[in-house]
């Protein structure tokens, strides 16, 4: 049987989802939490790969095993052995086929800025402290070119693997919530740093190093020297998981 499960959670003690040698990840974390039910330690395939420091407020992966086992028992289970600032919020049974990452038909990232004039503890390491006045309105057009179907290659980090850059983005948004403001963006796939790395590119637009118009020509050039910097991983969350 094919299990889907669905996590939370924040990832500022953790260098992403990916199993590594030398560093904590969170993808070990669930096969041994998952010990409880399932004694041979099922592998598991997420639906993303995270950097270190990146959040989620929904993460799926599937695990395969020849237990039969009640999904609400799973999600109880799991939770029993999770650190504080990991959670399983649901599981279920889908096809043999379902690919937690093939699968997907698109994902929602948010990045969120805290734009208080002093620093706030309770957003330590769950948003990124810009202190300097945000031109918002600005920011908002300018994330509304990304939407479309474009070789994104001026917003993947260089040391990215070679391959096709073209993504569709469905919605791209930037709102204010007092002092914190969110960028949103929905696309059926995204490249190593690109979200972070529009995030840099609409700080600038704010500061006005790049006008609110200039998003195209960036986009055109494929050039990453003319986006902006790598925004903090901090702020980053995947938000949503899209499937069929």
């Amino acid at each position: 049987m094919r299990y889907l499960l669905t996590l939370r959670y924040l990832g500022t003690a953790y260098h992403g989802w990916q199993v590594q040698d030398n560093a904590r990840a969170i993808q070990p974390i669930i096969q041994d939490a998952l010990c409880e039910m399932f004694p041979q330690r099922p592998g598991v395939t997420g639906c993303s790969r995270t950097d270190a420091g990146v959040h989620a407020n929904m993460y799926c992966c599937h695990f395969d095993s020849d237990l039969i086992r009640d999904p609400y028992g799973v999600v109880c289970a799991v939770n029993r052995r999770l650190p504080n600032d990991i959670a399983a919020t649901a599981c279920r049974v889908v096809p043999n086929d379902f690919h937690a990452r093939y699968s997907v038909k698109a994902k929602e990232y948010v990045y969120v800025i805290y734009n208080g004039a002093h620093r706030d503890p309770f957003y330590h390491g769950r948003a990124y402290h810009y202190r300097f006045p945000l031109r918002v309105e600005a920011m908002d057009r300018a994330a509304r070119d990304f939407v479309g179907t474009h070789d994104f290659s001026a917003f993947c980090a260089e040391r990215a693997k070679e391959g096709d850059k073209t993504r569709t983005v469905m919605n791209a948004r930037v709102e204010r919530q007092g002092d914190l403001v969110r960028f949103t963006v929905t696309a059926d796939g995204f490249l190593y740093n690109m979200v972070r790395i529009m995030v840099g590119t609409l700080l600038r637009v704010s500061e006005g190093k790049i006008p609110p118009d200039g998003i195209p020509a960036i986009v055109q050039s494929r050039r990453r020297k003319n986006a902006g910097p790598t925004a903090p991983a901090e702020g980053l969350y995947l938000n949503r998981v899209f499937y069929e």
